[in-house]
């Protein structure tokens, strides 16, 4: 008999999920990599960095979500590379030859030319991300709780979230909301509820992908919530205790980066045509130029729907492609005719702002509020994978609502962290971060910082 064609997916994010279930009745055998042994659900990580949900919600073994499916194997590796003329996927853990190849591989953060910035602002985009920020956020209003100095308590119970898109407004949303509503009655000496979060927007209005009247709802509740936006002011200048600000140093005890992305580098290891943040620019099919057999999708890929507006890099979008790819490879496969181009069917934006505050764009049909707040909980209750992951964060969220609590409020120390000691007075800025802070009339010498 003759041997299955070879179907390797790379990435176990949205698209290279819904790839591979759309290939679990084809007469392919799989092989999926990530270089992480989960799927992480992305929409829902800002809660996990701000101590609604553990890591355990919104993450789930990729074995586990495929264990059923018997033609496909799951891989744990860091793809290297990609040899298009051989056909192989170079991986720390050896090399995978295919037939047909599917690069799922997401994005990164942005930091725009200054990756100086990423160790004192980190983004969100793993579950190490979403611990890491928490922790950062939990040990600073520890820290206030033991500084003596006002200003060094203020400096440390300010966090500043840099970027006005859904996860820049859901951070910022959440943050005031926990430092106002679940972390008083638990601290002596530092009130929480006087805790600054500022959200910084480098143009002129949050929500860009949103209708105008929603944006400014957005703006109007944050602010409500002592949310302090600033709309076209870039950031110049990201150090270890502080964010330059229209020339204006900001001390602060955590800075998130949420501003831009950036894809992975699947157009390296392709050496094709990219946009201006690096992703592939494919064919209708989703097949990268001149390789019909490579499949590019979710984040990684560059493509515009019929309205001629690029498809954003959202959760739906990388499904839908996952699905088209999985369909056009089992036809393939069967001897049968490829279905028509890809068509992206845009199903709507949500944003959480805070507590009974969201907002929802369905087109015709716009909603804000508490009555999008519940949409939006419906929705991504909806959308995890598995029945215990669901009861477990509509339980939470539950809780949460009525006893105003975060379970998971959990200070996690990293592999090699400092000693309790050194935590407390921090780790020395770099030379050219100290004379920044020191020009902006910060005195970066003056207090603790972490990262």
């Amino acid at each position: 008999m003759a041997t299955p064609p070879r179907v390797v997916i790379v990435g176990g994010g949205f698209g290279g999920l819904e790839t591979a279930r759309a290939l679990e009745r084809a007469p392919v055998e799989v092989t999926l990599i990530d270089r992480q042994n989960h799927h992480c659900f992305q929409p829902l990580l800002y809660q996990v960095a701000t101590a609604t949900l553990s890591p355990a919600d919104v993450a789930w073994p990729i074995r586990a979500i495929l264990s059923r499916q018997l033609n496909l194997r799951v891989v744990m590796a860091h793809v290297t590379a990609v040899d298009t003329a051989a056909r192989v996927v170079r991986t720390n853990g050896g090399d995978f030859r295919y037939d047909q190849l599917v690069l799922a591989t997401g994005a990164t953060h942005a930091y725009f030319g200054h990756e100086e910035w990423a160790p004192h602002a980190p983004g969100l985009k793993r579950i190490e991300d979403a611990t890491e920020i928490r922790r950062r956020i939990l040990t600073a209003f520890e820290l206030a709780e033991l500084a003596g100095d006002p200003q060094e308590r203020e400096r440390l119970t300010t966090f500043v979230v840099v970027g006005g898109g859904p996860t820049g407004v859901e951070l910022a949303g959440a943050i005031a909301d926990m430092a106002r509503e679940a972390l008083p009655p638990d601290f002596r000496d530092v009130d929480p509820r006087r805790a600054r979060v500022l959200l910084i927007e480098a143009g002129s209005r949050l929500l860009a992908a949103f209708p105008e009247p929603l944006s400014d709802y957005t703006r109007h509740a944050l602010e409500r919530r002592g949310v302090e936006v600033f709309l076209g002011a870039p950031v110049t200048e990201i150090g270890p205790r502080f964010v330059v600000l229209n020339g204006r140093a900001i001390p602060c005890g955590a800075a998130i980066w949420a501003a831009g992305v950036a894809a992975s580098a699947a157009a390296d290891w392709l050496q094709a045509e990219r946009d201006r943040a690096g992703r592939v620019l494919v064919m209708p099919d989703l097949s990268a130029p001149g390789l019909p057999e490579v499949f590019v999708i979710g984040d990684t890929a560059s493509i515009r729907s019929d309205l001629g507006t690029p498809v954003p890099g959202v959760a739906p979008a990388a499904k839908q492609m996952g699905r088209y790819v999985g369909a056009l490879i089992k036809a393939r496969a069967a001897g049968k005719a490829a279905p028509p181009p890809f068509r992206y069917r845009h199903q709507g934006d949500l944003a959480t702002i805070g507590r009974q505050a969201a907002v929802v764009n369905l087109g015709r049909l716009q909603l804000k509020g508490f009555g999008a707040w519940i949409f939006w909980s419906l929705a991504h209750v909806y959308f995890l994978i598995g029945l215990r992951n669901r009861i477990s964060v509509a339980f939470s969220w539950a809780w949460d609502y009525v006893t105003f609590g975060r379970r998971a409020r959990l200070i996690t120390e990293p592999a090699n962290a400092p000693s309790a000691e050194s935590a407390a007075t921090g780790p020395s800025a770099s030379p050219s971060a100290a004379s920044s802070a020191k020009s902006a009339g910060v005195d970066s010498t003056s207090a603790a910082v972490w990262g």
